[in-house]
């Protein structure tokens, strides 16, 4: 970063850093004359829709004003934290610096880095695709940190663990946390390991965000997690509320389960527990032991896409569709456009389902992980489809992925089972014909104008 960018991003670091402080001192009454800042000093054109909702929410004490509220219940340093490692370091610095790595040498730069640190795991459940990778893997602390103090050269200040259950390494997460505190961490958890002692080592390095899996309601969740997982997590999530900590739930939806997870009373409870977010993934059916009977169908993906957006608009809870919402983010945000995946043998894989990569961070840094030939690929063919509800190479464009793989060289990372990227689209490819048509209806009544730019329906 050069000289001028340099003081250009610590003035807007420090005119952010007292605009919270103002805001800390009475969110009720300051928001509204935090926004008239905001918009006397924003450039013509900048996130003017977006500027005016928050401005409609806070007036309107909606439910976007009720979740601010939520987040300002929360513990104070934790909070402080949140907004300086999450808004200033991964979203304001950050970019700035992503975007100059992206120039510089021509391929992406990740805002987020997923990695599991371990494929161990206390549950066994029904079809879970991390347990392919099988239960001795690990990535050491050193590996991490490595991970991590590279990625900071790079701007990513935004890491995320899955696994595995990342929990059974819960003591060197939160050595990672106090080494990182400029960083802010989220983890994909079954939540059944967070107890009292946990909660307080999270008070006290106050970076660490768990996102707890739920299938649905108990015996919905407990069918594939086992008996008392259920209310496990909901005691977590007790915890978790009681001292002040933020969290969420990741929400895997199927063919069997998405009536319930799509419903008022689901998100009620979400919400009543004390969740802020909700992350919804399609299912995705990777590995030998996939079912494909839990795709949806096009009309029940459609009537997924629209309780979501409904309540998104409605509740006090910030969900996001990673399928479905392809055009608030140009479709498919993987190969480091946004996010990696490095897993516990430290292959470095575009998505977290897409199981195949051509090189490994013990072998390589991170910027040559970003200019190998699998994600440089990703880089030169993102876009995958202009239909943002079609992002994905594998899922809704299948012959996309087959010809990633094939001409990179890329090879399975299913360290059981390996599985030949033909086999995983013979999977898939009835599922994208039949969503095609679909997607094409609803992408003209959805898309925004800004959306269509260069859009041939491909």
């Amino acid at each position: 970063m050069n000289v001028g960018k340099k003081i250009k991003m610590a003035a807007i670091e420090k005119a952010v850093q007292a605009a919270l402080a103002y805001l800390e001192k009475d969110p009720e009454n300051n928001a509204l004359k935090v926004m008239d800042l905001v918009d006397k000093f924003s450039p013509d054109g900048w996130y003017d829709s977006q500027r005016k909702l928050v401005r409609e929410a806070l007036e309107s004490k909606g439910h976007w004003y009720q979740l601010v509220q939520a987040i300002y219940a929360l513990d104070p340093g934790v909070r402080k934290a949140f907004f300086q490692n999450f808004m200033i370091n991964a979203s304001l610095k950050g970019s700035i610096m992503q975007n100059e790595t992206s120039e510089k040498y021509n391929c992406n730069s990740p805002w987020a880095i997923l990695m599991d640190p371990t494929s161990a795991c206390n549950l066994r459940c029904k079809g879970c695709w991390a347990a392919e990778y099988g239960y001795q893997l690990n990535l050491t602390l050193e590996d991490i940190d490595s991970i991590i103090r590279q990625g900071k050269e790079l701007g990513c200040y935004m890491y995320i663990y899955t696994g595995g259950e990342p929990l059974v390494r819960k003591k060197d997460l939160i050595k990672i946390c106090e080494m990182h505190p400029d960083c802010e961490f989220l983890s994909f958890t079954n939540g059944t390991l967070i107890d009292e002692e946990f909660c307080q080592e999270m008070l006290r390095v106050k970076n660490f965000v768990p996102a707890i899996s739920v299938e649905g309601f108990e015996d919905a969740n407990d069918s594939r997690r086992g008996q008392g997982v259920y209310e496990k997590v909901m005691h977590a999530c007790e915890l978790l509320k009681e001292h002040k900590l933020p969290f969420g739930h990741s929400i895997c939806y199927t063919s069997v389960n998405y009536k319930d997870v799509t419903s008022e009373k689901f998100f009620d409870q979400m919400i009543d527990k004390g969740a802020l977010f909700a992350w919804y993934f399609h299912y995705m059916p990777v590995g030998k032991g996939a079912v494909p009977e839990l795709l949806l169908s096009p009309e029940q993906r459609t009537e997924v896409l629209r309780s979501l957006r409904h309540f998104r608009n409605t509740k006090p809870i910030f969900a996001l569709d990673f399928q479905n919402d392809g055009q608030y983010v140009g479709g498919c945000i993987a190969g480091g456009r946004r996010y990696l995946h490095i897993n516990a043998k430290g292959a470095c894989e575009p998505c977290v389902f897409i199981h195949y990569s051509d090189i490994n961070i013990h072998d390589a840094s991170l910027l040559d992980v970003l200019r190998s030939p699998l994600f440089q690929a990703y880089h030169d063919n993102q876009p995958f489809n202009h239909n943002h509800l079609r992002p994905c190479p594998m899922l809704e464009n299948p012959e996309k992925i087959v010809q990633l793989v094939k001409e990179t060289g890329a090879v399975n990372t299913d360290y059981q089972n390996q599985e030949d990227v033909e086999e995983l689209v013979s999977k898939t490819i009835p599922y994208a014909e039949k969503w095609a048509p679909v997607a094409d209806e609803l992408w003209k009544e959805l898309a925004r104008p800004k959306d269509l730019v260069d859009y041939n329906g491909r």
